[in-house]
């Protein structure tokens, strides 16, 4: 099968890897030649340094290597995924499986990823979500991974499934791509309250609070835009959940604890020195909770914080002193 990598950030380069080592014919495409030069010179992505790129994988700026291609992975950063939808579509056909594995909600439109794909390819062929708790970092040295296939075309997810699974990386199928999709956008913005939290010094107890009840916000929220609950309590919510809020490989929980610790939240966004996706998913919570009317006191707290310019310390204060709730009663748990 040929493959066509379209993104050569840390992620698409891991997955690169992944394909390359289940024996297909792998390309990576960056839009940077000079980048994408130096990578075929030194078989290596400063992203990603520890890693050799093996000899296998073909390394381009040219977008005619998406010729033929029987599955095409997007992987740019949330922002860049309609130019590059645009960019890829004459490519395109009918038969060719589009993976998104961009994290985030498209600023203003508020589309999922695979939406905004749609719009920007014409909807010419099936488009899959591979999501899960994944550090490009770890699967780059083959540690073991599980990620989910979303798609309502169980044959395209499961077209996925068998190009990615090997031994260390584990590919669960699903129909719910809205849940899927969403959950990995929003936990964003939970993995960003939670440096939040370390910044300001508080410790487990508080970071366990407010990842559970985080997770009730964002599955009261999937639902109402037609998610499964299911999948919020799976890999692709709770398991990326976990991994994005307790590690340093996540520039969202980074760029948290910089803000907790005093710093403005540009001056965070300039320190991590990349692109901190929970910023921007923010913003797209906060608009869809409004229009869907949807209550998520925590992730308003986070809009407030980031665009506001309130203060963390004084949130989580009003967060702590809310009205009391029953955690079993369905209307208040959700």
């Amino acid at each position: 099968m040929k493959a066509v990598v379209v993104g050569s950030g840390g992620w698409g380069t891991a997955l690169s890897l992944v394909l390359c080592d289940n024996g297909h014919e792998t390309w990576l495409w960056s839009h940077n030649p000079a980048k994408a030069a130096e990578m075929a010179e030194s078989r290596r992505n400063p992203l990603l340094s520890s890693v050799e790129l093996p000899e296998s994988l073909r390394i381009t700026s040219d977008l005619d290597c998406l010729k033929d291609a029987d599955m095409v992975v997007s992987a740019p950063p949330s922002f860049a995924v309609r130019k590059t939808g645009e960019n890829i579509a004459p490519y395109l056909r009918p038969e060719t499986v589009l993976v998104t594995v961009s994290k985030g909600i498209e600023r203003d439109t508020n589309l999922r990823m695979s939406q905004v794909l749609q719009e920007a390819t014409g909807n010419i062929c099936k488009v899959v979500a591979l999501s899960g708790p994944s550090h490009a970092e770890e699967v780059g040295i083959r540690m073991p991974t599980g990620c989910v296939s979303a798609c309502p075309d169980r044959a395209a997810a499961r077209f996925v499934q068998d190009a990615f699974m090997n031994d260390y990386f584990r590919v669960y199928t699903s129909y719910d791509i809205i849940g899927v999709e969403l959950a990995a956008a929003l936990k964003n913005v939970v993995a960003l309250s939670c440096g939040v939290i370390a910044g300001l010094g508080y410790q487990d107890n508080t970071k366990a609070l407010l990842m559970t009840r985080a997770m009730a916000e964002l599955t009261r929220l999937g639902e109402q835009l037609g998610g499964t609950r299911r999948t919020f309590g799976g890999l692709a919510g709770m398991g990326d959940l976990i991994v994005t809020c307790t590690s340093l490989h996540s520039r969202n929980n980074r760029a948290g604890m910089l803000i907790g610790q005093g710093k403005s939240v540009q001056e965070a966004m300039q320190e991590v020195g990349a692109v901190v996706e929970g910023y921007y998913a923010a913003e797209s919570i906060h608009q869809l909770a409004q229009r869907e009317d949807v209550e998520m006191p925590i992730c308003q707290c986070a809009y407030e914080v980031l665009y506001q310019g309130k203060h963390a310390r004084d949130v989580v204060s009003e967060l702590m002193t809310r009205a009391k709730k029953d955690e079993l009663l369905e209307r208040t748990w959700l």
